[in-house]
C-alpha cells in the first residue's frame, strides 16, 4: 500500500472543518457511504450485527476484520478507513499484530478502548474497565508499533473525575485523539481539549445515551471528528423490514414505484462502479 492515508487524515484534521466517519456492516453498505462521505467507520457493532448476526459483545475474531477491510480499500482506494478494534483482541501481542496489519491494509485509523471482557456496546449498562496501567500499557505498545497511522484512544468510563484521570493517562502515553464514549453531556469535551492539547472524537449512535448533535453544535463543543457507529445497519433493517412487510401484504408483488425503490439497473450500476474503482487503484 504505497498511499499514506495517516499522514493525509493528520493533513485533513489539521483543517477547520469538523470530520465524520460513516459506520458501514459491510462492502455494499460501504460503497454506498462513500458516495456521499470521506470518511468509513468499521463499526464493531454493525460489523458483529452483519458477519455474525449477533450482538456487539466481544464475538469479533480478528482476522475477520483485517480481511473486511482489506476488501474494503479494494474498492475504496482513497477513502479514509478508520477501525474498531474494541480492546485490541484481548493480548497486547494481539493488539500490535492487527494494527500492523490494518496499516498494512491501508487504514487510516483504529479505535482502541479500555474495557475489560465480556465488553458490551459503549452505550449500554454494566461495562467494565480494565486497569488503568493495564490499558496505558497496552496502547503504548500499539503506539510504538504502528508507523503513521492515529491511535484512537476510548475510554468507557461514565464518572467524570475518571474520565478525566484515563483521558489524561491516554494523552500522556501519546495518543492521537481522545474518545469518550457514551457521554451524556458534551460539557467536558472542551476542557479535555483546552487540558490535554489532543484532538476529541463524538461517537453518534440512534438511540444511544449521547445527546443527538448537529456537527455545529460538536465543533463548538471542541469536537474535531466524529464516528457515525450504526446509520447505515440501522436503515438496513428498516428498509429490509418494510420491504418483507410489503412483499407479505400484495401476495408477492414486487413494489418498484418510487425513486426510493432500487430496481437491477441501479444496483448494478452501483457494482460496476465498484469494479472500476478497483480497476483504477
Amino acid at each position: 500500500m504505497n498511499i499514506n492515508f495517516g499522514k493525509q487524515l493528520w493533513q485533513k484534521i489539521d483543517g477547520s472543518e469538523i470530520i465524520s466517519f460513516i459506520g458501514v456492516y459491510d462492502v455494499f453498505s460501504a460503497s454506498i457511504a462513500a458516495k456521499y462521505y470521506d470518511g468509513i467507520f468499521v463499526s464493531g457493532f454493525s460489523f458483529a450485527a452483519s458477519h455474525y448476526g449477533l450482538p456487539d459483545i466481544g464475538f469479533i475474531a480478528w482476522p475477520d476484520i483485517v480481511a473486511f477491510v482489506q476488501r474494503l480499500r479494494t474498492i475504496l482506494p482513497k477513502h479514509h478507513l478508520l477501525i474498531d478494534i474494541d480492546d485490541g483482541y484481548c493480548d497486547p501481542e494481539v493488539a500490535c499484530h492487527v494494527v500492523s496489519l490494518l496499516e498494512s491494509a491501508g487504514a487510516s485509523a483504529v479505535i482502541i478502548e479500555d474495557q475489560k471482557r465480556p465488553r458490551r456496546c459503549g452505550h449500554f449498562d454494566g461495562k467494565q474497565l480494565m486497569e488503568l496501567d493495564e490499558f496505558v500499557e497496552k496502547l503504548k505498545a500499539v503506539l510504538a508499533v504502528r508507523k503513521d497511522m492515529l491511535v484512537v484512544a476510548r475510554t468507557d468510563a461514565s464518572d467524570l473525575d475518571e474520565i478525566r484521570r484515563r483521558a489524561a493517562a491516554f494523552a500522556k502515553a501519546g495518543a492521537d485523539i481522545i474518545l469518550v464514549d457514551g457521554l451524556k453531556d458534551l460539557a467536558i469535551l472542551q476542557q479535555l481539549k483546552d487540558d490535554l492539547g489532543k484532538f476529541i472524537m463524538f461517537n453518534q449512535i440512534a438511540g444511544g445515551k449521547s445527546p443527538p448533535c448537529t456537527l455545529t453544535q460538536l465543533k463548538n463543543a471542541g469536537v474535531t471528528l466524529v464516528n457515525y457507529s450504526t446509520p447505515c445497519l440501522f436503515a438496513s433493517q428498516g428498509a429490509i423490514e418494510q420491504a418483507m412487510i410489503s412483499l407479505k401484504k400484495n401476495d408477492g408483488m414486487l413494489n418498484i414505484n418510487s425513486e426510493a425503490d432500487i430496481d437491477l439497473k441501479t444496483c448494478n450500476q452501483l457494482l460496476h462502479e465498484n469494479l472500476i474503482s478497483r480497476d483504477q487503484k
